[in-house]
């Protein structure tokens, strides 16, 4: 296979693609949390606080997929501005329940925003139907790669 059949098999895969673009899109959006004092992984910890319950430190780090030790990091950052707040597990006092803020939910929302005009950068050159198929096609790639 000659180097310009190759790249450009590469380059016609979805996976390749999804790859240089989840990257571009990756930085943009750390550049825009970044101006709220947060990385990306903070904002995915505040969406999964979202639904209003509690959640143990071990639970969220099985639903993120990431070590435990990495939420307790983050949980720690977060806490420190006043975005989380943790409390004992009363069924079990060995574990650290954690709970979004009024501070959190605001904090959240920026999140959303920055996340929102960082779509808006990287589809500029989609039709409005075009950017509405895109996230129709990726919550679905999404939905069947993730576990329930």
């Amino acid at each position: 296979m000659s180097d310009a059949k190759g790249a450009a098999a590469l380059r016609a895969t979805v996976v390749f693609n999804l790859g240089v673009l989840g990257a571009l899109a990756s930085d943009r959006f750390a550049g825009r949390v970044e101006a709220l004092g947060i990385k990306p992984k903070h904002a995915a910890l505040l969406a999964a606080l979202d639904d209003g319950s509690a959640a143990s430190q071990q639970e969220l780090a099985t639903r993120l997929g990431v070590v435990p030790s990495l939420i307790v990091a983050l949980a720690d950052q977060l806490q420190e501005l006043g975005a989380v707040e943790r409390v004992r597990d009363p069924e079990d006092r060995r574990r650290q329940m954690l709970t979004l803020t009024a501070e959190g939910r605001r904090l959240l929302a920026r999140c959303a925003e920055a996340a929102e005009a960082a779509d808006a950068d990287l589809t500029g050159g989609l039709t409005p139907a075009q950017r509405t198929a895109l996230a129709r096609h990726l919550r679905t790639l999404g939905e069947q790669q993730l576990p329930h």
